[in-house]
């Protein structure tokens, strides 16, 4: 009568992922092993010579800290840079709080505009005001496809010069390599159930001044700044 044995498993070898995860749920591993650190030995990623563990260590931290203080300079740069115009909003609010003649208003919206946010073009049309501003220039020449393009925006648009019907209000159309459509409706930019009363354009000759991944927060306050401003031609 024969007899069997049943064969071992064969054992899986080990992987750098294994040996990885028991140093990492072996934290007191090097520490009865402190002389594996001084004669570990890596690459250095800056020449071709061969450095130890805790040096790459060092290296690696030195990154990092650099990596943190750039970002800490672009966070105070950024943070310096929104305050401007965040203080120039504020002032060109008060310009606009300032005009005493409904009339003159468009002129202070777009003349405020170029003068504090340093925007090459700025044009703008109004529709559905009082009669008594229906033959105003800002009044004429808004087609029904551009006030239904104004109703459909709930936020700025910002992109290339694509030939918009809307880029026939600037005075050096053909020059301007960026734009951003700013519709105008009472109340909060992004009511999509309030139609639009108006369209701001603002142009640039610089491709990269309204482009489209750009922030828009400061461009909405602006819109509804006009907003509110223009809304008295009504």
């Amino acid at each position: 009568m024969s007899s069997s044995s049943a064969s071992p498993l064969p054992l899986s070898p080990i992987t750098e992922d294994d040996i990885a995860q028991y140093l990492a749920n072996t934290p007191g591993f090097f520490e009865r092993h402190a002389e594996l650190l001084a004669s570990v030995t890596i690459a250095s990623p800056h020449g071709q010579r061969a450095v130890s563990l805790q040096e790459r260590q060092a290296e690696m931290l030195r990154e990092k800290i650099k990596g943190l203080e750039q970002r800490i300079v672009d966070m105070v740069r950024h943070g310096a840079e929104n305050g401007g115009i965040a203080a120039r909003l504020h002032q060109w609010s008060c310009e606009l709080a300032a005009v005493r003649a409904p009339q003159e208003l468009p002129e202070a919206v777009a003349q405020g505009i170029r003068n504090r946010f340093d925007v090459p073009q700025v044009a703008l049309r109004v529709w559905d005001v009082a009669p008594e501003h229906a033959e105003a220039p800002c009044a004429q020449g808004a087609s029904a496809d551009v006030r239904a393009f104004a109703s459909s925006l709930t936020m700025p648009f910002c992109g290339p010069n694509l030939g918009f019907e809307a880029a026939a209000w600037l005075a050096e159309r053909e020059q301007m390599r960026s734009m951003a459509l700013l519709p105008l409706r009472t109340g909060a930019l992004d009511r999509a159930d309030v139609p639009a009363f108006g369209l701001l354009v603002l142009a640039s000759h610089d491709p990269q001044r309204f482009e489209a991944t750009m922030g828009t927060e400061f461009l909405e306050r602006i819109a509804e700044l006009a907003s509110c401003a223009l809304s008295r031609l009504q």
